[in-house]
Order: C-alpha cells, then sequence, then structure tokens
C-alpha cells in the first residue's frame, strides 16, 4: 500500500477579530496510507491550535501527486500540469493531466516555485491552470 496525499475537512467555531464565532470548515492535506490514518493525523496536528471542540468533517483522496513547499508563502496553489505524449500506433499527441499543490506568496510566485519545483524533469508538459486553494496546511512529513 502506497502513501496518498487526502483531503481532511475540519469543522469548529472560529473566533473572529471582531470577538464574534463563526462556523468554518477548513481543508487540509494529509499523506496517509488511510482514511483512518488521515483523520487522526489531522486531529493531532489541529488539536493545538483549535480552542473547543472540532470534527473531521470530511475525508476524501486527493488528486495531487507532489507538493512543492515554500517557507515564505502564504498561500497553496494547484497547479494543473499537461503532460504532452506521443501515441505511438498513432502518432497522436495526447495530453496527461498531473495535479500539484505549490505554496507561495502570491500566482507569480507559485508558478515560479512550480517551475523550480519541475526543474530536470525529462517529460515535455504545459501549464494548464494555476489556482488558489482554501487549503490551510499540508501535513505530509512525520
Amino acid at each position: 500500500m502506497m502513501e496518498t496525499f487526502i483531503e481532511a475537512k475540519v469543522k469548529f467555531n472560529k473566533q473572529l477579530e471582531n470577538g464574534k464565532f463563526k462556523k468554518v470548515n477548513e481543508p487540509y492535506i494529509v499523506k496517509a496510507l488511510s482514511f483512518t490514518e488521515a483523520e487522526a493525523r489531522v486531529t493531532k496536528e489541529v488539536s493545538p491550535y483549535i480552542s473547543g471542540e472540532f470534527t473531521v468533517s470530511a475525508v476524501k483522496k486527493s488528486n495531487i501527486v507532489e507538493i512543492f513547499r515554500n517557507a515564505e508563502g502564504d498561500f497553496w496553489y494547484k497547479v494543473k500540469a499537461n503532460f504532452i505524449n506521443i501515441d505511438e500506433k498513432t502518432a497522436v499527441e495526447k495530453l496527461t493531466p498531473v495535479y500539484y499543490l505549490v505554496q507561495a506568496q502570491d500566482f507569480r510566485t507559485a508558478y515560479d516555485n512550480f517551475l523550480k519545483g519541475m526543474k530536470g524533469t525529462m517529460a515535455d508538459f504545459v501549464i494548464a491552470s494555476i489556482t488558489e486553494t482554501k487549503i490551510m496546511d499540508v501535513f505530509d512529513t512525520l
């Protein structure tokens, strides 16, 4: 069995700057072998930061294959890269989408960080999209 990236959502009452509370459902990415392990890991990771009760409200497999971190980045961007393959029989170009998560300060930095992370990749690819996500944090190492 192989570790995969799993998205886990945590539901809790968050205190806003004005002192009021708002029910939120924040997504996190966890590298784990199973949904059970992902739920336990996200519970362990977020419990020191959330006062009061919280629940892991959803757990689902993510289509992310790799993560590029950048300590200066406050946001997570999802990059869809289409890898270019040539069908040997028909000689037709085929695009295979692969998804990455890139930590960055803004869109431009996300683009640069992605290209830096892909440096040395032998396969040809084109960036199909870069979108800011609502992901709060990534727990991919123990």
